[in-house]
Protein backbone atom coordinates (compact mmCIF):
# COMPACT_ATOMS: atom_id res chain seq x y z
CA UNK A 1 0.00 0.00 0.00
CA UNK A 2 1.30 3.44 -0.87
CA UNK A 3 2.56 5.50 2.05
CA UNK A 4 0.45 8.63 1.62
CA UNK A 5 2.57 10.75 3.90
CA UNK A 6 5.89 10.53 2.25
CA UNK A 7 8.10 9.88 -0.70
CA UNK A 8 8.77 6.19 -1.44
CA UNK A 9 12.15 6.48 0.30
CA UNK A 10 10.68 7.03 3.76
CA UNK A 11 11.32 4.22 6.20
CA UNK A 12 8.73 5.03 8.87
CA UNK A 13 5.17 6.01 7.86
CA UNK A 14 2.79 8.05 9.98
CA UNK A 15 0.57 6.24 12.44
CA UNK A 16 -2.54 7.00 10.40
CA UNK A 17 -0.97 5.18 7.47
CA UNK A 18 -0.01 2.30 9.77
CA UNK A 19 -3.56 2.11 11.08
CA UNK A 20 -4.99 1.99 7.57
CA UNK A 21 -2.56 -0.79 6.72
CA UNK A 22 -3.47 -2.67 9.90
CA UNK A 23 -7.15 -2.38 9.03
CA UNK A 24 -6.48 -3.53 5.45
CA UNK A 25 -8.27 -0.42 4.22
CA UNK A 26 -6.91 1.42 1.20
CA UNK A 27 -5.71 4.94 1.93
CA UNK A 28 -7.26 7.71 -0.14
CA UNK A 29 -5.25 10.61 1.16
CA UNK A 30 -4.65 13.78 -0.83
CA UNK A 31 -1.06 14.43 -1.90
CA UNK A 32 -0.09 17.91 -3.05
CA UNK A 33 3.30 18.90 -4.40
CA UNK A 34 4.90 22.32 -4.54
CA UNK A 35 5.44 23.79 -7.99
CA UNK A 36 9.10 22.82 -7.97
CA UNK A 37 8.23 19.31 -6.75
CA UNK A 38 10.53 19.57 -3.73
CA UNK A 39 7.86 19.17 -1.05
CA UNK A 40 4.89 16.81 -0.76
CA UNK A 41 1.97 17.82 1.46
CA UNK A 42 -0.58 15.18 2.47
CA UNK A 43 -3.57 14.46 4.68
CA UNK A 44 -5.21 11.20 5.68
CA UNK A 45 -7.22 9.86 8.57
CA UNK A 46 -10.61 8.44 9.50
CA UNK A 47 -14.06 9.15 10.93
CA UNK A 48 -15.75 6.39 12.93
CA UNK A 49 -19.05 6.40 14.83
CA UNK A 50 -20.88 3.60 16.69
CA UNK A 51 -24.06 2.98 18.60
CA UNK A 52 -22.88 1.27 21.80
CA UNK A 53 -25.20 -0.70 24.08
CA UNK A 54 -23.93 -2.30 27.30
CA UNK A 55 -25.64 -4.63 29.74
CA UNK A 56 -23.68 -4.17 32.97
CA UNK A 57 -23.35 -6.11 36.21
CA UNK A 58 -26.33 -5.22 38.39
CA UNK A 59 -25.63 -2.87 41.28
CA UNK A 60 -27.08 -5.35 43.80
CA UNK A 61 -24.77 -8.20 42.74
CA UNK A 62 -21.61 -6.21 41.95
CA UNK A 63 -18.49 -6.65 44.06
CA UNK A 64 -15.60 -4.25 44.54
CA UNK A 65 -12.78 -4.86 42.06
CA UNK A 66 -10.00 -2.27 42.29
CA UNK A 67 -8.84 -1.77 38.72
CA UNK A 68 -11.66 -3.83 37.23
CA UNK A 69 -12.83 -2.81 33.76
CA UNK A 70 -16.41 -4.11 33.87
CA UNK A 71 -19.29 -1.63 33.96
CA UNK A 72 -21.72 -1.72 36.91
CA UNK A 73 -25.38 -0.67 36.90
CA UNK A 74 -26.86 2.21 38.87
CA UNK A 75 -28.49 2.01 42.33
CA UNK A 76 -31.93 2.63 40.78
CA UNK A 77 -31.81 -0.85 39.28
CA UNK A 78 -30.88 0.02 35.71
CA UNK A 79 -28.04 -2.00 34.23
CA UNK A 80 -28.34 -0.84 30.63
CA UNK A 81 -26.33 1.97 29.05
CA UNK A 82 -26.66 3.41 25.53
CA UNK A 83 -24.32 5.89 23.90
CA UNK A 84 -23.26 7.06 20.45
CA UNK A 85 -19.59 7.85 20.05
CA UNK A 86 -16.23 6.95 18.58
CA UNK A 87 -14.77 3.54 19.24
CA UNK A 88 -11.26 2.47 20.17
CA UNK A 89 -10.00 5.11 17.74
CA UNK A 90 -11.05 8.74 17.84
CA UNK A 91 -11.54 10.41 14.49
CA UNK A 92 -8.22 11.42 12.91
CA UNK A 93 -6.91 14.10 10.57
CA UNK A 94 -3.18 13.69 10.15
CA UNK A 95 -1.08 16.12 8.12
CA UNK A 96 2.34 15.42 6.69
CA UNK A 97 5.11 17.11 4.74
CA UNK A 98 8.04 15.33 3.10
CA UNK A 99 11.06 16.13 1.01
CA UNK A 100 14.55 14.87 0.18
CA UNK A 101 17.52 17.19 0.66
CA UNK A 102 21.19 16.31 0.22
CA UNK A 103 20.13 12.68 -0.16
CA UNK A 104 18.37 12.67 3.24
CA UNK A 105 14.63 11.99 3.51
CA UNK A 106 12.89 14.52 5.80
CA UNK A 107 9.31 14.43 7.10
CA UNK A 108 7.13 16.14 9.69
CA UNK A 109 3.72 15.02 10.92
CA UNK A 110 0.88 16.51 12.97
CA UNK A 111 -2.09 14.42 14.09
CA UNK A 112 -5.38 15.98 15.21
CA UNK A 113 -7.81 13.55 16.85
CA UNK A 114 -11.30 14.94 17.51
CA UNK A 115 -14.15 12.95 18.99
CA UNK A 116 -17.94 13.12 18.91
CA UNK A 117 -18.62 12.88 22.66
CA UNK A 118 -20.05 16.03 24.30
CA UNK A 119 -16.98 17.07 26.25
CA UNK A 120 -15.91 20.45 27.62
CA UNK A 121 -13.64 19.05 30.29
CA UNK A 122 -10.22 19.44 28.73
CA UNK A 123 -8.67 16.15 27.67
CA UNK A 124 -11.12 14.27 25.46
CA UNK A 125 -9.96 10.90 26.73
CA UNK A 126 -9.13 11.45 30.39
CA UNK A 127 -10.31 14.75 31.87
CA UNK A 128 -12.83 14.85 34.74
CA UNK A 129 -14.99 11.89 33.76
CA UNK A 130 -17.80 12.82 36.19
CA UNK A 131 -18.10 16.50 35.39
CA UNK A 132 -21.37 18.32 34.76
CA UNK A 133 -19.65 19.76 31.70
CA UNK A 134 -19.64 16.34 30.05
CA UNK A 135 -22.47 14.97 27.93
CA UNK A 136 -24.80 17.91 28.41
CA UNK A 137 -26.43 20.53 26.24
CA UNK A 138 -24.23 23.38 24.97
CA UNK A 139 -21.12 21.18 25.12
CA UNK A 140 -18.56 20.70 22.38
CA UNK A 141 -16.35 17.78 21.46
CA UNK A 142 -12.70 17.61 22.52
CA UNK A 143 -9.57 17.73 20.37
CA UNK A 144 -6.69 15.38 21.16
CA UNK A 145 -3.33 16.48 19.74
CA UNK A 146 -1.39 13.33 20.48
CA UNK A 147 1.02 13.18 17.58
CA UNK A 148 3.68 15.63 16.37
CA UNK A 149 7.05 14.36 15.21
CA UNK A 150 9.72 14.52 12.53
CA UNK A 151 11.94 11.94 10.85
CA UNK A 152 15.20 12.07 8.91
CA UNK A 153 17.34 9.35 7.42
CA UNK A 154 18.09 7.15 4.42
CA UNK A 155 17.44 3.56 3.43
CA UNK A 156 21.09 2.65 3.92
CA UNK A 157 21.82 4.63 7.11
CA UNK A 158 18.52 4.18 8.98
CA UNK A 159 16.02 6.72 10.30
CA UNK A 160 15.77 8.98 13.35
CA UNK A 161 12.35 9.82 14.79
CA UNK A 162 11.98 12.78 17.18
CA UNK A 163 8.78 14.04 18.77
CA UNK A 164 5.53 12.73 20.20
CA UNK A 165 4.47 9.46 18.64
CA UNK A 166 3.18 6.01 19.47
CA UNK A 167 5.39 3.97 21.83
CA UNK A 168 7.21 0.73 21.01
CA UNK A 169 6.07 -1.57 23.84
CA UNK A 170 2.55 -2.81 23.10
CA UNK A 171 2.26 -1.03 19.74
CA UNK A 172 2.04 -4.03 17.42
CA UNK A 173 -0.80 -5.70 19.29
CA UNK A 174 -3.09 -2.67 19.38
CA UNK A 175 -2.42 -2.00 15.69
CA UNK A 176 -3.39 -5.61 14.95
CA UNK A 177 -6.45 -5.63 17.26
CA UNK A 178 -9.48 -6.28 15.03
CA UNK A 179 -11.57 -3.94 17.22
CA UNK A 180 -9.40 -0.98 16.17
CA UNK A 181 -12.08 0.38 13.79
CA UNK A 182 -14.78 -0.69 16.25
CA UNK A 183 -15.41 -0.61 20.00
CA UNK A 184 -14.46 -3.82 21.83
CA UNK A 185 -14.73 -3.20 25.58
CA UNK A 186 -16.74 0.02 26.12
CA UNK A 187 -14.83 1.62 28.99
CA UNK A 188 -16.43 4.99 29.75
CA UNK A 189 -18.86 4.56 26.87
CA UNK A 190 -20.83 2.45 29.38
CA UNK A 191 -21.35 5.42 31.68
CA UNK A 192 -23.18 8.74 31.96
CA UNK A 193 -19.96 10.56 31.02
CA UNK A 194 -18.54 8.89 27.89
CA UNK A 195 -15.03 9.70 26.75
CA UNK A 196 -14.07 10.01 23.09
CA UNK A 197 -12.54 6.53 22.98
CA UNK A 198 -13.40 3.06 24.23
CA UNK A 199 -10.98 0.43 25.52
CA UNK A 200 -11.07 -2.02 22.61
CA UNK A 201 -8.66 -4.63 23.97
CA UNK A 202 -6.67 -2.26 26.21
CA UNK A 203 -6.36 -3.88 29.63
CA UNK A 204 -7.51 -7.22 28.23
CA UNK A 205 -4.29 -8.87 27.13
CA UNK A 206 -2.12 -5.81 26.62
CA UNK A 207 -1.08 -2.54 28.26
CA UNK A 208 -1.81 0.62 26.28
CA UNK A 209 1.28 1.59 24.31
CA UNK A 210 0.49 5.32 24.74
CA UNK A 211 1.93 8.37 22.97
CA UNK A 212 5.34 9.40 24.21
CA UNK A 213 7.79 12.22 23.60
CA UNK A 214 10.74 10.26 22.26
CA UNK A 215 13.98 10.16 20.25
CA UNK A 216 14.51 6.89 18.36
CA UNK A 217 16.83 5.37 15.80
CA UNK A 218 15.64 2.60 13.47
CA UNK A 219 18.18 0.57 11.54
CA UNK A 220 17.85 -0.37 7.89
CA UNK A 221 16.29 -3.78 7.27
CA UNK A 222 18.78 -6.64 7.12
CA UNK A 223 17.42 -9.94 5.77
CA UNK A 224 13.99 -9.16 7.20
CA UNK A 225 15.26 -7.84 10.55
CA UNK A 226 15.33 -4.29 11.87
CA UNK A 227 15.87 -2.72 15.26
CA UNK A 228 14.72 0.45 17.00
CA UNK A 229 16.43 1.95 20.05
CA UNK A 230 15.30 5.09 21.83
CA UNK A 231 14.67 7.21 24.87
CA UNK A 232 11.37 8.71 25.97
CA UNK A 233 10.21 11.39 28.36
CA UNK A 234 9.77 9.65 31.76
CA UNK A 235 6.07 9.74 32.65
CA UNK A 236 4.62 9.73 36.16
CA UNK A 237 2.53 6.95 37.64
CA UNK A 238 -1.27 7.22 37.48
CA UNK A 239 -1.71 5.56 40.87
CA UNK A 240 1.24 6.26 43.23
CA UNK A 241 0.22 8.07 46.40
CA UNK A 242 3.47 9.99 46.64
CA UNK A 243 4.44 13.29 45.04
CA UNK A 244 6.49 12.68 41.90
CA UNK A 245 10.07 13.93 41.83
CA UNK A 246 11.82 15.00 38.63
CA UNK A 247 13.29 11.93 36.99
CA UNK A 248 17.07 11.41 36.99
CA UNK A 249 17.09 9.68 33.61
CA UNK A 250 14.80 9.18 30.63
CA UNK A 251 12.88 6.03 29.95
CA UNK A 252 14.42 3.56 27.51
CA UNK A 253 12.74 1.32 24.97
CA UNK A 254 13.79 -1.00 22.19
CA UNK A 255 12.20 -3.17 19.56
CA UNK A 256 13.30 -5.87 17.14
CA UNK A 257 11.12 -6.97 14.22
CA UNK A 258 11.33 -9.76 11.67
CA UNK A 259 9.33 -10.26 8.47
CA UNK A 260 9.40 -13.53 6.52
CA UNK A 261 7.40 -13.57 3.27
CA UNK A 262 6.31 -16.99 1.97
CA UNK A 263 4.54 -15.76 -1.14
CA UNK A 264 2.75 -12.70 -2.49
CA UNK A 265 -0.19 -13.43 -0.16
CA UNK A 266 1.46 -15.09 2.84
CA UNK A 267 3.98 -13.89 5.41
CA UNK A 268 5.02 -14.09 9.04
CA UNK A 269 5.75 -10.97 11.10
CA UNK A 270 7.19 -11.12 14.63
CA UNK A 271 8.53 -8.59 17.12
CA UNK A 272 9.96 -8.26 20.61
CA UNK A 273 9.77 -4.95 22.49
CA UNK A 274 11.23 -3.81 25.83
CA UNK A 275 10.59 -0.80 28.06
CA UNK A 276 12.20 0.39 31.29
CA UNK A 277 11.83 3.55 33.38
CA UNK A 278 12.52 4.58 36.96
CA UNK A 279 9.90 6.28 39.15
CA UNK A 280 10.95 8.67 41.97
CA UNK A 281 8.52 9.84 44.67
CA UNK A 282 8.23 11.65 47.98
CA UNK A 283 5.69 10.51 50.55
CA UNK A 284 5.98 11.49 54.21
CA UNK A 285 3.54 8.76 55.20
CA UNK A 286 6.20 6.11 54.68
CA UNK A 287 9.64 5.44 56.08
CA UNK A 288 11.84 6.31 54.33
CA UNK A 289 9.87 9.30 53.00
CA UNK A 290 11.51 9.11 49.56
CA UNK A 291 11.28 6.02 47.40
CA UNK A 292 11.94 4.87 43.86
CA UNK A 293 11.32 1.80 41.76
CA UNK A 294 11.87 0.69 38.19
CA UNK A 295 9.17 -0.46 35.83
CA UNK A 296 10.20 -3.03 33.24
CA UNK A 297 8.20 -4.77 30.53
CA UNK A 298 8.84 -7.12 27.62
CA UNK A 299 6.39 -8.32 24.99
CA UNK A 300 6.37 -10.84 22.15
CA UNK A 301 4.10 -10.49 19.11
CA UNK A 302 3.48 -12.67 16.06
CA UNK A 303 1.11 -12.36 13.11
CA UNK A 304 0.66 -14.96 10.38
CA UNK A 305 -1.08 -14.01 7.14
CA UNK A 306 -2.07 -16.75 4.71
CA UNK A 307 -4.21 -15.34 1.89
CA UNK A 308 -7.49 -14.26 3.57
CA UNK A 309 -6.66 -15.86 6.94
CA UNK A 310 -4.86 -14.05 9.74
CA UNK A 311 -3.73 -15.30 13.16
CA UNK A 312 -2.33 -13.06 15.92
CA UNK A 313 -0.66 -14.09 19.19
CA UNK A 314 0.71 -11.77 21.87
CA UNK A 315 2.19 -12.04 25.38
CA UNK A 316 3.66 -9.52 27.82
CA UNK A 317 5.32 -9.70 31.24
CA UNK A 318 6.10 -6.69 33.42
CA UNK A 319 7.17 -5.59 36.89
CA UNK A 320 6.25 -2.13 38.13
CA UNK A 321 4.31 -1.22 34.96
CA UNK A 322 0.92 -2.24 36.31
CA UNK A 323 -2.06 -2.99 34.11
CA UNK A 324 -4.24 -1.32 31.44
CA UNK A 325 -2.08 1.86 31.22
CA UNK A 326 1.63 2.40 31.78
CA UNK A 327 2.38 2.67 35.54
CA UNK A 328 -1.26 2.16 36.61
CA UNK A 329 -1.32 -0.02 39.78
CA UNK A 330 2.35 -0.82 39.17
CA UNK A 331 3.50 -0.54 42.80
CA UNK A 332 2.31 -0.63 46.39
CA UNK A 333 3.25 1.73 49.23
CA UNK A 334 6.90 2.76 49.06
CA UNK A 335 7.73 1.35 45.65
CA UNK A 336 7.19 -2.38 46.12
CA UNK A 337 6.47 -3.48 42.58
CA UNK A 338 3.64 -5.68 41.37
CA UNK A 339 4.03 -8.24 38.60
CA UNK A 340 1.64 -8.15 35.67
CA UNK A 341 1.28 -10.29 32.58
CA UNK A 342 -1.24 -11.06 29.88
CA UNK A 343 -1.94 -12.48 26.46
CA UNK A 344 -4.20 -12.05 23.44
CA UNK A 345 -5.12 -14.43 20.63
CA UNK A 346 -7.05 -13.49 17.49
CA UNK A 347 -8.30 -15.19 14.31
CA UNK A 348 -9.87 -13.44 11.32
CA UNK A 349 -10.96 -14.60 7.88
CA UNK A 350 -12.17 -12.65 4.85
CA UNK A 351 -15.01 -13.86 2.66
CA UNK A 352 -14.80 -11.35 -0.14
CA UNK A 353 -15.91 -8.00 1.30
CA UNK A 354 -16.81 -9.52 4.69
CA UNK A 355 -14.26 -10.14 7.44
CA UNK A 356 -15.19 -12.31 10.43
CA UNK A 357 -13.08 -12.27 13.56
CA UNK A 358 -12.81 -13.48 17.13
CA UNK A 359 -10.32 -12.56 19.81
CA UNK A 360 -9.75 -13.27 23.48
CA UNK A 361 -7.45 -11.46 25.86
CA UNK A 362 -6.64 -11.52 29.55
CA UNK A 363 -4.52 -9.23 31.76
CA UNK A 364 -3.40 -10.35 35.21
CA UNK A 365 -2.01 -8.39 38.17
CA UNK A 366 -0.32 -9.89 41.25
CA UNK A 367 0.12 -8.44 44.74
CA UNK A 368 3.50 -6.96 45.57
CA UNK A 369 3.62 -8.81 48.91
CA UNK A 370 1.50 -9.86 51.89
CA UNK A 371 1.19 -6.26 53.12
CA UNK A 372 -0.27 -5.30 49.75
CA UNK A 373 -2.71 -8.19 49.99
CA UNK A 374 -3.83 -7.12 53.47
CA UNK A 375 -4.26 -3.48 52.44
CA UNK A 376 -5.91 -4.10 49.05
CA UNK A 377 -7.90 -7.34 49.24
CA UNK A 378 -10.17 -6.32 46.35
CA UNK A 379 -7.31 -5.56 43.93
CA UNK A 380 -8.08 -6.80 40.44
CA UNK A 381 -6.73 -10.26 39.72
CA UNK A 382 -7.65 -10.34 36.04
CA UNK A 383 -9.57 -8.48 33.36
CA UNK A 384 -10.62 -10.67 30.45
CA UNK A 385 -12.62 -10.13 27.28
CA UNK A 386 -13.93 -12.13 24.35
CA UNK A 387 -15.10 -10.36 21.18
CA UNK A 388 -16.73 -11.51 17.97
CA UNK A 389 -16.89 -9.07 15.07
CA UNK A 390 -18.19 -8.63 11.52
CA UNK A 391 -16.58 -6.00 9.28
CA UNK A 392 -18.09 -5.42 5.83
CA UNK A 393 -16.36 -3.25 3.20
CA UNK A 394 -19.31 -1.48 1.58
CA UNK A 395 -16.82 0.47 -0.55
CA UNK A 396 -13.04 0.49 -0.64
CA UNK A 397 -13.00 3.24 2.02
CA UNK A 398 -16.20 2.63 4.02
CA UNK A 399 -16.56 -0.30 6.44
CA UNK A 400 -19.77 -1.21 8.24
CA UNK A 401 -19.26 -3.23 11.41
CA UNK A 402 -20.93 -5.02 14.30
CA UNK A 403 -19.32 -6.47 17.42
CA UNK A 404 -20.27 -8.37 20.56
CA UNK A 405 -17.99 -8.35 23.61
CA UNK A 406 -18.18 -10.15 26.93
CA UNK A 407 -16.07 -8.60 29.70
CA UNK A 408 -15.19 -10.04 33.10
CA UNK A 409 -13.22 -8.55 36.01
CA UNK A 410 -12.13 -10.73 38.94
CA UNK A 411 -10.78 -9.63 42.30
CA UNK A 412 -8.12 -11.49 44.29
CA UNK A 413 -10.82 -12.16 46.88
CA UNK A 414 -12.54 -14.49 44.42
CA UNK A 415 -15.54 -12.34 43.46
CA UNK A 416 -16.05 -10.64 40.15
CA UNK A 417 -18.32 -8.79 37.72
CA UNK A 418 -19.28 -9.34 34.10
CA UNK A 419 -20.95 -7.33 31.37
CA UNK A 420 -21.87 -7.55 27.69
CA UNK A 421 -21.61 -4.92 24.95
CA UNK A 422 -23.03 -4.78 21.43
CA UNK A 423 -22.06 -2.08 18.97
CA UNK A 424 -22.90 -1.29 15.35
CA UNK A 425 -21.31 1.50 13.34
CA UNK A 426 -19.30 2.71 10.39
CA UNK A 427 -15.62 3.47 9.77
CA UNK A 428 -14.55 5.75 6.93
CA UNK A 429 -10.83 5.73 6.21
CA UNK A 430 -9.23 8.14 3.76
Amino acid sequence: MKNRFATPKLLRPSLAGVLLAALALPAGAVDLKTADGDWTFSIDGNVNVDYIYSSCESFSSAVAVGGGLTCVGSPNGSSSVSNIGNGLLPAAFVFGVATTQAGIDLTAHLGLYPGVAANDSGSPNVGPLTSDARNSALSSTGLDIRQVYMTFGTKTAGTFTLGRNIGLFGADVILADMTLPGVGAPGNAASAYPANTTLGGIGFGYIYTDWLAQIDYTTPTFSGFNFTLGVFDPINSLSDAGTPDPKKAPGFHAKATFTLPFSDTSKLYASVAYLTQQQDYENGAFTPPNYSYTGNGVDVFAKLDVADFEAVAYYYHATGLGTTALFLYGAYADGQTRTSYGYLGQLTYKFGALKLGVNYGESKLDYANSADQAANPALVSSNKKATGGLYYSLTKNLTLLAEYSNVKADAHTGGGNSSNTVNVGAYLGF
